[in-house]
């Protein structure tokens, strides 16, 4: 199955994108199936119709499909939602709000990774099309896995062993339920599926993805920030789509100023996403609302492609052998030395930049060296890793 994902700043267009990138997957053949990440659904705007918490045929070989938080939890982590609801009722809450606010933050994520999970596992279609949040959301999505990852092996194992410990010391003396081995079990179960989407989302023979943006200055530096991340944490991007471009042969004043500040723009865009196949789209003359429309955009975008092949597959992550020693290499596009920040940790390397911080399991003959400096070389960081010293004076991290 072939998983694209959508993501860029809100307002830029992503849905109609989406949209129509599922349209063109369906005309071509292929099961598609669209489904929207983003709590503030539009995609049903997008098709001109009602969508719900379960896939709706839209059209042949089209399904499309907006992800309930509420509704996922309620129906998969039942257990998690009765405790959590109990809680807050214990502090007081009203029932009906207390089951409203029971929904943990980060849900809606977790409820959409649970359905990519779901729709690559079944099989049951060719191409899963996703209409992201927007770019701060999407990569909380994005980085879910590898925190889980981190609970499960770090956090998960002795908080339960403790917990069993210490329930019916401390339970007479709280105010509120203490977690019960049902609950964990149930939240082991949630943090394994979480684990295993990794190999669904950074498997760039599945998943890539895609991003869409205006030429306006917050958004393309938003755009570019978003290209950092999501090669930091081994996510392919495979293309990107520049929407609403005027016209050349316009007359007015006011839009021959935005006609300059686009070709500013688009000059920056191209330099910077150098490598990656960019796709522009006009600005049409009518809303992109419905099917037709949808089919007009995506043929404005793709032309004559196929929009469920992958347009690029450069790796976000490799390991190079340079005479003695190895050199792991990642992409961090528009970052600096002084960004970038590394430790290490039980055969674990950690990077951050910004925000964001990446665990890196090091394979063996990483784990078993030491780390010998680092640089940041046409857009990759490269982490050299020497063999250990007998004498003590190895090389430093």
């Amino acid at each position: 199955m072939r998983v694209v994902l959508f993501t860029g700043k809100g307002g830029v267009g992503k849905t109609s994108v989406a949209a129509a990138t599922a349209v063109r997957c369906a005309a071509a053949g292929y099961r598609t199936v669209v489904m929207s990440t983003d709590p503030a659904h539009s995609l049903g705007d997008s098709f001109d119709i009602e969508l719900g918490a379960e896939a709706t045929k839209v059209a042949d070989n089209l399904w499309a499909h907006e992800v309930s938080s509420l509704h996922e939890m309620q129906r998969h982590w039942a257990k998690l939602h009765e405790y959590a609801v109990e809680v807050f009722s214990t502090q007081g809450l009203d029932e009906v709000l207390a089951d409203e606010v029971a929904n943990p933050p980060g849900m809606d994520e977790v409820a959409s990774l649970m359905w990519i999970k779901h729709y690559a596992q079944r099989a049951e279609h060719d191409a899963l099309i996703v209409d992201c949040a927007p770019t701060g959301e999407t990569l909380q999505l994005l980085t879910f896995p590898d925190a889980a990852k981190w609970w499960l092996d770090k956090i998960y194992p002795w908080s339960r062993r403790a917990m069993r410990v210490a329930r019916p010391v401390l339970q007479p003396m709280m105010g509120m339920p203490l977690p019960s081995d049902e609950v964990y079990a149930s939240l082991k179960d949630l943090l394994m599926d979480l684990d295993g989407m990794r190999k669904v989302l950074t498997d760039p023979e599945i998943t890539t993805v895609r991003i869409v943006l205006n030429l306006e200055k917050m958004v393309v530096k938003e755009a570019k920030r978003a290209y950092t991340y999501l090669s930091l944490f081994g996510y392919v991007t495979d293309a990107v789509i520049v929407n609403r471009l005027l016209p050349g042969d316009l007359h007015d004043e006011l839009f021959q100023k935005w006609q300059r500040i686009h070709e500013r723009y688009r000059l920056e865009v191209e330099q910077s996403f150098a490598g990656i196949p960019i796709f522009n789209v006009p600005l049409f003359d009518r809303e992109v609302v419905g099917e037709m429309m949808l089919a007009r955009m995506a043929q404005a975008i793709y032309g004559e492609e196929d929009p469920s092949r992958r347009f690029a597959t450069s790796n976000a992550q490799r390991i190079d052998k340079q005479g003695s020693d190895y050199v792991l290499a990642l992409k961090v596009p528009f970052v600096d030395k002084s960004a970038v920040d590394l430790s290490r940790h039980n055969g674990e390397l950690y990077v951050t930049v910004g925000n964001y911080r990446r665990e890196i399991s090091l394979p063996r003959v990483l784990a078993r060296r030491e780390t010998a400096g680092a640089s940041i070389e046409d857009g990759e960081l490269r982490v050299r890793f020497a063999q250990r010293r007998t004498d003590g004076k190895g090389p430093k991290a």
